[in-house]
C-alpha cells in the first residue's frame, strides 16, 4: 500500500502541468493559510520537476517562497485584525482577558518569535503560530524577521529534496516528514515541561511571600 501523502501527487502534478508557476504560488498560499493542501508534498515534487528539467529553478522557488509568506502573513492579518477584539468581547467564555493578552504578546516578544521560524516545518502549526502573532500585536516588521526567513528555508529545503535526490524524492520525504513529527513532538513535550515547571515556581514564589 502506498504511503498517503503519495495519493495527492498526480493532482498536483496535473495543476502544476496546468497552471505552472500560479499555480504553485495559489497552492501555497491556501495550505499556508489553512487549506488541506500538502505543502511540503508539492515542494518536494517541484523540486523534482526542476530535477526532469520540466520547472525552471529561479521562478519555482520565487513562486513558492512567495507563495509561502503571502500566505502566512494572511493568517498574520487574520489574527492582527479579528483575533483580539473577539478575544476581548468573548474570552470571558474562554477563560480569556486582556491581561492574559498582554502576557502572550510579551511572550512572543521573548521567545515566541522563534516558533514563527520553526513552525514552519510543523503541518497545521505554522498558520496558528501566525495567527497569534496577530493576535498579540506582534510588530509587522518583527513578524516579518522571523516568519519569512522561515519560509525561505522551509522553501528552499523540500525543493532541494526533490532536486538532490530525483527518482527517491517520495522515499525520502517520507522519511523526512517522519522525523519532523518526532522532533516535534519532543519540542511540543519540552516546552509544556518548561511551561509546568514555570507555573510550580511561579506559585511556590507567590507562597513564599505571603
Amino acid at each position: 500500500m502506498s504511503h498517503p501523502i503519495l495519493s495527492f501527487i498526480d493532482n498536483l502534478h496535473i495543476i502544476i502541468n496546468h497552471y505552472g508557476y500560479a499555480g504553485i504560488f495559489s497552492l501555497l498560499v491556501f495550505g499556508i493559510v489553512g487549506l488541506p493542501v500538502p505543502d511540503e508534498t508539492l515542494l518536494t515534487l517541484s523540486g523534482y520537476l526542476i530535477y526532469k528539467g520540466h520547472l525552471h529553478l529561479v521562478p519555482t522557488f520565487l513562486a513558492a517562497y512567495l507563495g509561502s509568506i503571502c500566505g502566512i502573513s494572511i493568517s498574520y492579518a487574520i489574527g492582527k485584525t479579528f483575533g483580539r477584539p473577539f478575544l476581548i468581547k468573548y474570552g470571558k467564555y474562554f477563560h480569556i482577558n486582556e491581561s492574559g493578552l498582554d502576557k502572550t504578546h510579551k511572550w512572543f516578544e521573548k521567545i515566541g518569535r522563534w516558533t514563527l521560524f520553526i513552525g514552519y516545518f510543523i503541518p497545521g502549526v505554522r498558520h496558528l503560530t501566525a495567527i497569534f502573532a496577530g493576535i498579540s500585536e506582534l510588530e509587522m516588521w518583527e513578524f516579518g524577521m522571523f516568519a519569512y526567513s522561515g519560509g525561505f528555508i522551509w522553501t528552499a529545503t523540500f525543493l532541494s529534496i526533490g532536486y538532490f535526490f530525483g527518482e527517491h524524492w517520495e522515499r525520502i520525504l517520507i522519511s523526512v516528514q517522519r522525523h519532523i513529527l518526532s522532533a516535534s513532538i519532543i519540542i511540543i513535550i519540552f516546552f509544556l515541561i518548561i511551561f509546568i515547571l514555570k507555573i510550580i515556581f511561579s506559585r511556590k514564589k507567590k507562597n513564599q511571600q505571603k
